[in-house]
């Protein structure tokens, strides 16, 4: 069996709803083509096609089919899609998601690189940024890989708060058998977190331009807590703006798409790709 590397064609696909603008199919077929291999990357579009998650069967088979190395998956299908998969790696299963399918002689197996997106794109913005005691806002699909990335940065406690107590404690329940008891927790008290936090993470919706907003009264902001975003439109959200104006350190959301860009890209096709080709490419797209 020839090696990854001697592969040089790849045909991949975005299965999603609403994705008719998603940054991940430029960036990944001009990271191709700097590596120098062909790529096509199609978006499959539920919304368009006026289809439903109890499709994605029928797209797996056809997707099998004709021939693709791998899907990326967005919402609303990431976990739906956990049951029509022949196997799921180690990532894929704590977080009970997954973004990035590899097909392999007809095989299918799931992965999660949102975790890695968030996790890699904070050490190269946060270095020396203080993790003992953390607070994330939001526990929905992209909160459990926020949270698990957090975790495995050496967060020593994190408390997660969402306006739905029982998303919350579903995510520390989820991932408490895999880190050290008493690690992770669920708080409604906004205030009493901040006050004693070092850093803070938006894993909601709120900021991007159809849900605008803060997810925390900003005024509980101070000079000392570093913020970290996951809404990359706008990638200025009036979270990051209200606490840069403060003097906390800050990062954007853009790197969490570009470096889960960037894994899955390594997953289909063996090669590293390079990331600032990724990076230039998310710019030229415009904030």
């Amino acid at each position: 069996m020839p090696s990854m590397h001697q592969k040089s064609s790849f045909l991949v696909g975005l299965i999603g709803s609403g994705i008719a603008a998603s940054r991940t199919p430029p960036m990944h077929e001009a990271a191709a083509d700097a590596a120098g291999i062909r790529y096509l990357y199609k978006k499959i579009d539920l919304a368009e096609l006026k289809l439903g998650v109890e499709a994605l069967p029928e797209l797996l088979t056809a997707a099998r089919r004709m021939g693709f190395d791998g899907l990326n998956v967005t919402h609303p299908c990431k976990q739906a899609i956990l049951p029509l998969l022949d196997e799921l790696s180690p990532d894929a299963e704590a977080l009970g998601a997954v973004n990035t399918v590899v097909i392999r002689n007809g095989r299918m197996t799931g992965h999660n690189t949102d975790w890695f997106g968030f996790a890699e794109n904070f050490r190269r913005s946060m270095q020396g940024a203080p993790l003992g005691r953390v607070v994330q806002f939001g526990a929905g699909g992209a909160g459990a890989a926020v949270a698990f990335a957090l975790m495995k940065l050496g967060v020593r406690e994190l408390t997660i708060i969402d306006v739905e107590p029982a998303k919350a404690q579903n995510v520390v329940d989820g991932l408490s058998s895999r880190f050290a008891e008493g690690r992770l927790r669920v708080s409604q008290d906004v205030a009493a977190a901040i006050a004693g936090a070092d850093g803070i993470v938006n894993a909601t919706p709120i900021g991007m331009d159809k849900y605008p907003g803060t997810p925390l009264p900003t005024p509980l902001l101070r000079p000392d807590l570093w913020v970290a975003e996951i809404v990359y439109f706008p990638l200025e959200t009036a979270l990051l703006r209200t606490a840069r104006a403060l003097g906390c350190r800050t990062v954007h959301g853009g790197g969490m798409a570009i470096f889960q860009g960037t894994e899955a890209f390594r997953l289909f096709t063996g090669i590293s790709p390079d990331p600032d080709v990724f990076l230039a490419t998310f710019a030229s797209l415009g904030g």
